[in-house]
């Protein structure tokens, strides 16, 4: 019985599933490979450029902030070519709980799932609170203000100019993008892509804006020294200043691998998923750098300490101001898209688990029109909405990065695991220079979850025993593989 835990799906079980052959309601194929490199790029732009820039350079890199961005890049670069041979030879929607049911058995595709859980709708409630954030600056820009009743939760307040203590209700404009988003997601996954390369279209069209026109007005005194000497402490500027550097820039790269949770609704995905997933990175990974280069050309990286937007900072030194509107554009556009590409990933993900037998059936259940996880999508609209809408959201960043992490160390294991146990199987995409990549993949992730802080370590070991109180309680007793297996014994 022991051994069950660990009972694993066969590469040609998943591909027969992912073919939907036998099934009369399936994931409907409609995304090529340029709307999955434009998911990509909705998913890994959000506010991380604007932010993590100005920190980075202030207090680890200095210019050479350009090579902390370069260095994450390839950090990356190792986790995304090991999801570009997995989400070619195994196209289903699971993501890295299908690879890790295929690779490490049950128990660790469910952590890996319930963990992924964790990134998609804590990272969605999150952005949702910082969208609505931008929003009520941009609308303040025009001389609008709502009511600060329902631009917080229940729990926080807001002192107002003549010392009034106004308490919140309901985070509207939170919980009225994560409906509208949900609404379009049940909709179709075609409409859904489509509205995506629009609000990419727009923030790439502001970061790309920002560096044209700000590369003529570049003092090329602001990049001496372009790599600062070490003030004698670690991480403070020098080679150790960029190491990390890249470390905190990393997490501006994060959201690559949602790309993978959409290989069921791919028209090629042998062909399109390699190029979704490596072509939206390496797409970020220019205009990064690009952006670090004319943001920290424009401004000297030692004003950027105790400043709260550098890049603001950073256009004053043009005569483009109205740039600054632009940017905050750029950065809803960029929320938007973010959270878009969490919600679909979070219900593909359910999807499969619940096709597994390991949560209910609801989380399956196909629409006979638009062919969509309709009901998993309007069940997490709810549940997300609902924590950015009535709760203060204080877990930033972290809890996203440190379960994204975690599902890169599993992916790069799964494919030394695979190409060992395995060797023949036929594999679209091949993973080059293995076992160097995958073991960087691992180590590069590694390192970067040690770097984070111990509360956050606290928090993933109590939503890890959450999750498998529910596996032991429920999905172990009716997961569809372990019932076959128990038969055939």
């Amino acid at each position: 019985m022991p051994n069950l835990l660990f009972v694993k799906k066969s590469v040609e079980q998943l591909q027969q599933e992912a073919s939907g052959i036998g099934e009369a309601h399936t994931l409907k194929r409609t995304l090529g490979a340029f709307n999955l490199v434009l998911l990509g790029i909705g998913a890994i732009i959000g506010a991380g450029l604007f932010s993590l820039t100005g920190i980075a350079a202030a207090h680890h890199a200095g210019p050479a902030v350009t090579l902390s961005y370069v260095l994450a890049g390839i950090g990356c670069a190792f986790a995304a070519l090991c999801y570009a041979e997995f989400a070619s030879m195994i196209p289903i929607a699971g993501s890295a709980y299908t690879y890790s049911y295929a690779t490490m058995g049950e128990l660790m595709a469910w952590i890996i799932g319930w963990d992924l859980v964790l990134e998609y709708a804590v990272g969605a409630a999150t952005v949702a609170v910082s969208w609505s954030r931008y929003f009520s600056k941009l609308l303040d820009s025009f001389g609008v203000q709502l009511p600060a009743v329902v631009m917080m939760s229940p729990f926080e307040h807001q002192t107002m100019p003549d010392g009034t203590i106004i308490h919140g209700v309901v985070n509207l404009p939170a919980l009225f993008v994560i409906a509208i988003i949900s609404l379009l997601l049940m909709r179709g996954t075609r409409e859904s892509a489509t509205f995506n390369a629009i609000i990419v279209a727009l923030k790439v069209g502001v970061v790309v804006t920002f560096i044209v026109l700000g590369w003529q007005y570049i003092d090329p005194a602001n990049y001496v020294p372009y790599i600062p000497p070490n003030t004698g402490v670690f991480g403070q500027f020098g080679w150790s200043g960029i190491l990390t550097g890249a470390a905190i820039v990393f997490f501006a790269f994060i959201g690559f691998d949602a790309v993978s949770t959409a290989a069921q609704e791919a028209r090629n995905p042998q062909k399109d998923m390699p190029i979704g997933i490596i072509g939206s990175l390496a797409i970020c990974t220019v205009l990064y750098v690009l952006f670090a280069h004319v943001m920290t050309g424009l401004e000297s990286y030692k004003n950027f300490v105790g400043e709260a937007a550098p890049v603001a900072r950073a256009i004053a030194k043009t005569p483009y101001l109205w740039l600054q509107q632009a940017i905050i554009i750029a950065i809803l556009a960029g929320f938007t898209s973010v959270i878009l590409v969490m919600l679909l990933g979070q219900s593909r993900v359910f999807y499969s688990i619940s096709k597994d037998g390991l949560l209910p059936k609801v989380f399956s259940d196909i629409h006979p029109r638009f062919r969509t996880p309709w009901k998993s999508n309007a069940l997490f609209a709810v549940f997300v909405g609902a924590l950015a809408g009535f709760l203060p959201i204080t877990i930033v960043g972290e809890m996203t990065s440190i379960g994204t992490l975690f599902a890169f160390i599993l992916v790069s294991l799964g494919v030394l695991i695979l190409r060992y146990t395995q060797p023949n199987v036929s594999r679209a995409f091949r993973t080059p220079w293995v076992p160097f990549v995958p073991i960087m993949g691992v180590v590069t992730c590694a390192f970067m979850m040690y770097g984070l802080p111990w509360d956050t370590w606290l928090r993933l070991v109590v939503w890890m025993a959450m999750g498998l109180a529910i596996y032991f309680s429920y999905g172990a007793k009716r997961s569809l593989l372990r019932k076959s297996a128990l038969s055939n014994t």
